[in-house]
């Protein structure tokens, strides 16, 4: 890291840190390793979002290659059950073929190819409609008609071809790539950091997902910093350190962004009173604030982790006492490439994927997920169905979004005209800051090591 980088880290990151000196409770390990990153200050070309021909290219890069969160286990709890996962030109059935196994098979029938399913649900073998040929739930073969006519081939050569499976909290990744490495040295940090906030024990009780116009990385890299919110989020301006967010780089696959809540924004000329936080805090979580002691000295974050750690510890039956100010309060967003990206903390638990639609350079899939703790003493719901929202359709129609539906549909209003500003570029270079957007830096150069090992 360059001298010049190094102290401008410092400054940005120090405010992050000391809000965790200050917390009410003692902050983990992972929320204290701060480990910045240096990508220069080069900046990349647009071409990035608006070439098929770099699209195609990246296509073959990515997803033969790496691990990819296709489900929660919750979605396929029974035996029986399977999701349907399909990425550009890559359909993969997701399936629960015992009680504690899941495996994953090509979507494609080795007689003709036809997909053998067109979409999840419930079935007791997997049959393709074509011509009837059909395999056991564990991949052997179960049947097909005129079997003399394919003599040559024993059962064992028409077992359904097996893609690599990985499991961790409550998620289920799939992976094409015999040789890739294990999910566990993927994921890196991750099972480590959050083995306090255990998403295994959490179920999927929120879905909602919408096509977007343009590229699936510009949705993505809409959500991976804080620099845009004095232009697109003020209203969160006076609850939200936007300059003092932390951004963490820890290795190939994981980057991450704390931010704070209960904190004002350095950018407001007039740093609001503690009361006046609280006040506005308790607005965004359609709370009224009027019961609240007047006269209490405590800084806001502690009164608002507080009263985070009371409601929500009381609606989840469990006791929070033990959490953290800032993991009851803050965006602790990781982002595991290419497209997955877990908050930690106790709450709220958001989970983001963005897709490439098809084969659409200029079109993606952006879902939003809410996991909530299952209650002691009870079974693990089945994971809710996808709410698609209509092309048009804004994201505060997803009332199951309380709060978030209306922040995305300020980030809807960049998007499109994103990628066709990208289109209309005169110089065809994306600018980013160092440290602000590191990890959109990071993240292409970790796309750029994927590309070189397909151009190889």
């Amino acid at each position: 890291m360059s001298k010049n980088t190094e102290t401008a880290t410092a400054q940005m990151t120090a405010t992050y840190q000391k809000l965790l000196d200050a917390d009410s409770r003692q902050a983990p390990a992972g929320l204290r390793a701060e480990r910045p990153g240096d990508f220069g200050a080069a900046p990349i070309e647009a071409e990035r979002y608006i070439s098929q021909e770099f699209f195609d290219r990246e296509a073959k890069a990515i997803w033969p290659h790496v691990w990819q969160m296709a489900c929660r286990e919750e979605d396929i709890p029974e035996v029986g059950d399977v999701h349907v996962y399909d990425v550009v030109d890559h359909s993969i059935l997701v399936v629960r073929c015992g009680p504690d196994t899941i495996r994953a098979y090509p979507n494609s029938c080795l007689h003709r190819g036809r997909k053998l399913l067109d979409e999840s649900g419930r079935v007791e073998a997997l049959r393709c409609t074509f011509h009837g040929w059909s395999w056991e739930l564990g991949g052997e073969l179960k049947s097909l008609p005129c079997r003399q006519q394919f003599a040559a081939l024993s059962d064992e050569d028409l077992a359904l071809p097996e893609i690599r499976v990985g499991r961790w909290g409550g998620f289920v990744f799939v992976n094409p790539d015999p040789d890739a490495p294990p999910l566990t040295d993927y994921l890196g940090v991750l099972p480590e950091h959050f083995a306090r906030w255990k998403p295994e024990e959490r179920w999927k009780a929120v879905h909602v997902a919408r096509r977007i116009p343009c590229n699936w990385k510009v949705a993505q890299e809409a959500f991976m910093e804080s620099y845009h919110v004095i232009a697109t989020h003020p209203q969160i301006l006076s609850v939200f350190d936007d300059v003092g967010s932390e951004y963490d780089i820890y290795d190939a696959h994981v980057n991450r962004n704390v931010a704070a809540f209960g904190e004002p924004s350095p950018h407001l000329r007039d740093r609001p009173s503690g009361r006046a936080v609280v006040e506005a805090m308790f607005g965004m979580w359609g709370r009224d604030a009027t019961d609240l002691d007047e006269d209490s000295a405590l800084p806001p974050r502690e009164i608002l982790g507080e009263a985070a750690r009371s409601a929500i510890g009381r609606a989840a039956k469990t006791d929070l006492d033990a959490a953290t100010d800032a993991e009851m309060l803050d965006a602790i967003v990781y982002n595991v490439f290419p497209n997955f990206a877990p908050w930690g903390g106790f709450a709220p638990n958001i989970v983001y994927r963005w897709l490439p639609d098809g084969r659409d350079v200029d079109s993606c899939i952006m879902e939003v997920m809410i996991l909530k703790p299952v209650p002691p003493g009870t079974e693990k719901p089945r994971g809710v169905p996808v709410h698609w929202l209509g092309e048009d359709e804004p994201w505060v129609n997803a009332t199951e979004l309380p709060i978030l539906g209306a922040v995305i549909d300020q980030d809807m209003g960049n998007m499109p005209s994103v990628q066709s500003g990208l289109k209309a570029s005169g110089t065809g270079k994306v600018h980013l800051a160092t440290y602000m957007e590191s990890r959109i830096r990071h993240f292409h150069a970790t796309l750029d090591r994927y590309m070189a090992a397909l151009d190889g």
